[in-house]
Order: C-alpha cells, then sequence, then structure tokens
C-alpha cells in the first residue's frame, strides 16, 4: 500500500515538473516573438543626382549622297564593294558605251558636214556671189551640230558613275547587267560618317519642359545651352563620344504630336554608320535634393511608400512622390525630407507600426545601381 501512494506521488511531481517547462517554453517563445527583429535603418540625405531621359534615334552620315545615273545604260562593271572607302571622283559604276560611240561618231559626221558647208560659203560671200545670210545659217548649223557633238562625249563621260564625296560606298542593288537610267533608283549611296547625325522625337509636353528647363532668353540661346547627350548602341554600350543637339524644328508635327531633334557625334574610328539605331539619353541633374534607394521603397495599389522609422523605433509606411530617378535612386518630391530614418531593404517582411532594431547603415552602401542579371 505504501509503494502504491509513492508511485503515485512520483507521478504527481513528474506530471507537474513537465508542465511547468511546457509553461516556461511558450513563455521563452513569446518572449522571442516580441522582441525587436533588425532591420538596417539609413539617413535619406540631400545629394547631385543625375537622370536621364531616353528617346529611340536613328543614325545618319553628316553627308549622304545618292549616287544616281545621268544617262541609259548596262552596267558593264561595278568598280567597288559595299563599305569601301572611296575618294570624291573616284570611278564606282562603268556602263556600256558602245550606242554613245556610235552617236558620238555620227555627231562628228554631222560637225564635219557643217563646218564643209562654212568653208566652202566664205569665199562666195567675199567675191559677193550670195548673200552673207546663207553665210551666217551655215554657221548656225555648224555651232548646233558641235553642240549635239560635244553633248554625246558628255554622255560618254557620264557611263562612269563617280563618288561625289569622300566617304564609305553603302549598298549597291544593282549588279552588272542590270539596266540603269536617270529615272531608276540611286544605284548606292556614299556618305561620309567622319561625324554623324542622330534624329530623334520628343512630345510636346517633354519639349515644353525641356525648353523651361534650360537657361537662355531665345530658343538659339536654348539650344546652344543644350546639355551634352550620351547615345546608347543598339548592344546596350554607352558610345564613347558625347554628342551636341545641333537643332529643333521648334514646330509640332500635327501628325505624331513631336518635335523633332538632330544631334551630332563625331565619329572618329566608323564605329556608327547609315542606319544604325539606338537610344539619346539627355541628363537632368539635380543638386542638393533629397534622394532615396529604390531598393527601399514598395508598391501598393499605384503608389510608392517607404518605411520611415520614429523615434520608438516603429515602422511607419509613407507614401512619397518621385519628381524623376535614375537606375537605382528616386529624386523625392515629398513624403520624406533630408534627415529622415528609413528602412533600408527587407520592407517586404514588414507591416506598420511595427517595432524594429534599427541598425544603421551608411546610405552609400545601400544605394547602388542594381546589376542587370542578364546582358
Amino acid at each position: 500500500m505504501r509503494k502504491r501512494k509513492m508511485t503515485i506521488l512520483s507521478f504527481a511531481v513528474s506530471a507537474m515538473f513537465i508542465l511547468s517547462c511546457g509553461q516556461d517554453n511558450k513563455q521563452q517563445a513569446a518572449q522571442q516573438q516580441q522582441q525587436p527583429k533588425p532591420f538596417p535603418v539609413t539617413t535619406v540625405p540631400n545629394k547631385e543626382m543625375t537622370a536621364y531621359k531616353t528617346y529611340p534615334t536613328s543614325i545618319q552620315g553628316v553627308v549622304s549622297s545618292e549616287v544616281r545615273a545621268k544617262v541609259s545604260g548596262y552596267i558593264q562593271k561595278v568598280l567597288v564593294d559595299e563599305g569601301q572607302k572611296v575618294s570624291k571622283g573616284q570611278a564606282l559604276f562603268k556602263l556600256e558605251t558602245e550606242s554613245l560611240s556610235q552617236d558620238a561618231q555620227a555627231a562628228q559626221a554631222s560637225v564635219n558636214v557643217a563646218q564643209v558647208e562654212v568653208e566652202k560659203l566664205e569665199p562666195l560671200v567675199k567675191k559677193g556671189i550670195i548673200s552673207n545670210v546663207q553665210l551666217e545659217t551655215a554657221k548656225a548649223q555648224l555651232a548646233q551640230a558641235k553642240s549635239n557633238y560635244n553633248s554625246v562625249v558628255a554622255n560618254i563621260g557620264y557611263a562612269t558613275v563617280k563618288s561625289p564625296v569622300n566617304g564609305y560606298v553603302g549598298a549597291i542593288p544593282y549588279r552588272e547587267g542590270s539596266l540603269v537610267s536617270a529615272t531608276s533608283p540611286a544605284l548606292t549611296t556614299v556618305s561620309d560618317i567622319a561625324q554623324v547625325y542622330a534624329f530623334f522625337s520628343m512630345s510636346e509636353s517633354e519639349y515644353l519642359n525641356f525648353l523651361q528647363s534650360t537657361e537662355g532668353k531665345t530658343i538659339q540661346d536654348k539650344v546652344n545651352n543644350f546639355p551634352k547627350v550620351t547615345l546608347v548602341l543598339a548592344n546596350g554600350q554607352d558610345y564613347d563620344q558625347k554628342g551636341t543637339i545641333q537643332t529643333v524644328t521648334g514646330q509640332i508635327d500635327a501628325t505624331t504630336g513631336t518635335v523633332s531633334f538632330r544631334a551630332v557625334f563625331d565619329n572618329p574610328n566608323g564605329l556608327v554608320t547609315n542606319g544604325n539605331s539606338g537610344i539619346i539619353k539627355i541628363p537632368s541633374v539635380y543638386q542638393n535634393a533629397p534622394v532615396i534607394p529604390q531598393s527601399a521603397t514598395f508598391e501598393q495599389q499605384g503608389q510608392i511608400f517607404v518605411y520611415k522609422v520614429n523615434e520608438q523605433n516603429q515602422t511607419v509606411a509613407t507614401p512619397i512622390t518621385v519628381k524623376d530617378k535614375n537606375s537605382y535612386l528616386y529624386l523625392v518630391g515629398s513624403g520624406v525630407k533630408s534627415g529622415d530614418k528609413i528602412v533600408a531593404s527587407g520592407t517586404g517582411k514588414l507591416r506598420n507600426k511595427t517595432v524594429i532594431q534599427p541598425q544603421e547603415v551608411p546610405f552609400d552602401s545601400v544605394a547602388k545601381p542594381i546589376q542587370p542579371l542578364f546582358q
């Protein structure tokens, strides 16, 4: 009987111990859940920021001259190849001239006949046998015959088609044996690409904003003060030469609602040429402006938010307006100001009014360009 009582007592003590341990574990878990978690926090600074507006562009050589046939004929020889560098006056095409040579012989014969007629009439006029009118008529016919001959000779010269400028030969759609004439499409183009033009367009509102943000009283003053622009090539790389905006049409295209611009770039290595495409980047520089990392923000219903951290280390979801941005920073219009503390990263793990353990980090350590995953 005594042994049985001892067993019941031991069981009761064990049960109380287990219950006590379970309660302790729950309390520890609750304390761990209530303990603030660490999050990186940074202070909003005023900094200089450069943002870019981008516009699709097409490239053309500063000099781009079409090469056309002046006379009709079959192409006898193509003397150059596409992409070849040529000089002004260099022969590009040779047209068949057999028919022109025959015309030249006939024209020369007409000259000879007219010359003989003049020589025959001159002594008769001197002797008074015939009137001077007949001689002047013969001289006029001689002049006409010579003019016809010179025209045919000139056409024979035109059968050798020459380059009108220094530059590079473009596409050649015609080959030997093709029949061409003065009304045919261009035989090719020759472009001087020591400098190239980049053509692009802005919408009406962008154009007005651009003008209003540029110093100068007149349009030309503003054009002269336009910032240097960057050309992004088709492979995504920045071209190593900066461009200058030279002209603006200043008129709104009624069809597209845009204004046309032209920028010029030096092209010492011939890297870009006619027909290239790319993107023009126009910089806007902001001085002493509040900026935040894009990685510190989140969106809800189309509104951009940050978590400000108050004096009680609570997160406060704060909507902001964005005046401009670059690849990794937002220029803030309202919502936060210089000196405010914000959660630098991990905003997806937070809710409004969450108490955190702030871990101060330098702004520049979290405000870095985002490296693309794919090139």
